[in-house]
Formats: C-alpha cells, sequence, structure tokens
C-alpha cells in the first residue's frame, strides 16, 4: 500500500489522537505507572489535539485510510515554558510502532524543517527525552544542536534541541 504525506487538518483529529496514543504507547514500560497515566491523559485528550491543530501545521503520513506518522511545526508567537517567543517548535512527532524504520519520522521533521524556512522562520525548536532514542537520533543526524538540559518531565531527562535555519 502507498505511503502519503500530507497536511493534517482537523478532519484527522480523532485518527491523531488514536496515533498519538499508539506511538507513545511503547513508552509505558520505561515510566512509572503515574508518569505513565500523566503522559496517557494528555495523549487521550481530544483537547490536546485540538489546541495544536488550531496553533500549528499539522503532517500527516498515511497508509490507505489509516494515519501512520504525525508531526506538528507550531509558529513563532508561541512561547511555553520551555519555548522562546521567536522560536517556532516542533510538537508530538509520532510513528505508528508498525511502520518504524522506514524513515517516515525523519520525513514527518524535515517536513516541519521546509515550511519553517518557507515561512521564514530562524529557529526551529524541540525537545526529547533519554527515552526518546530514535528520535533523537533523527534530530541529531538533522543537524539539531542538544543546547540545554530541562527540568525533568515524567520523570525523566529531557532536553531541549535547536536548529538555526
Amino acid at each position: 500500500m502507498a505511503i502519503v504525506f500530507r497536511s493534517g487538518t482537523f478532519h484527522d483529529k480523532y485518527k491523531l489522537q488514536q496515533l498519538g496514543l499508539r506511538s507513545y504507547e511503547q513508552f509505558k514500560v520505561v515510566l512509572s505507572e503515574e508518569n505513565w497515566n500523566k503522559m496517557n491523559d494528555f495523549l487521550s485528550a481530544e483537547t490536546s489535539y485540538t489546541e495544536l491543530l488550531g496553533r500549528s501545521k499539522c503532517f500527516v503520513c498515511e497508509s490507505g485510510s489509516d494515519l501512520i506518522g504525525m508531526a506538528y511545526l507550531v509558529p513563532n508567537g508561541n512561547p511555553t515554558e520551555i519555548f522562546n517567543e521567536d522560536w517556532c517548535y516542533i510538537r508530538m512527532v509520532g510513528v505508528d510502532p508498525d511502520f518504524t524504520g522506514n524513515g517516515i519520522g525523519k520525513k514527518l521533521v524535515e517536513s516541519c524543517i521546509n515550511y519553517a524556512k518557507e515561512t521564514n522562520e530562524k529557529i526551529v525548536a524541540l525537545h526529547t527525552s533519554e527515552f526518546m532514542n530514535s528520535a533523537r537520533h533523527i534530530y541529531e543526524n538533522l543537524g539539531f544542536n542538544q543546547v540545554m538540559e530541562l527540568e525533568e518531565m515524567f520523570g525523566k531527562k529531557y532536553w531541549l534541541y535547536l536548529l538555526n535555519i
């Protein structure tokens, strides 16, 4: 079956939510029950996807009628405790575990970077954790630099990465 990359929309919200749960479920075994429940609450909440879709550019990968990959690029002007106001940032890169190792995550991150260039962003930021090894490998190979360790989240180490474009 062909794999297609495209922009995600509000019509994809339910499938994005299901993909979020499926792609991040693998981390249940490395988190405490309490921290997994916190992550799962975020992933399960319809509002998580509504808010992300409302303020970002969503990129998806689909195989047939199934979404098998996602990533969101939030434009500058949306600061958080982690991300500065003048940075755009990538959120929730996820790939269905049945499709990992096919370059889908890399292609989604590249789509975010290319869109950031098209929209004249200067810095792309993201955060990732010690238990997300394949994601860190992708980010570092695409030129992201680890700039600082963040406060622990979900009981694990997280780092801030930046890419100047």
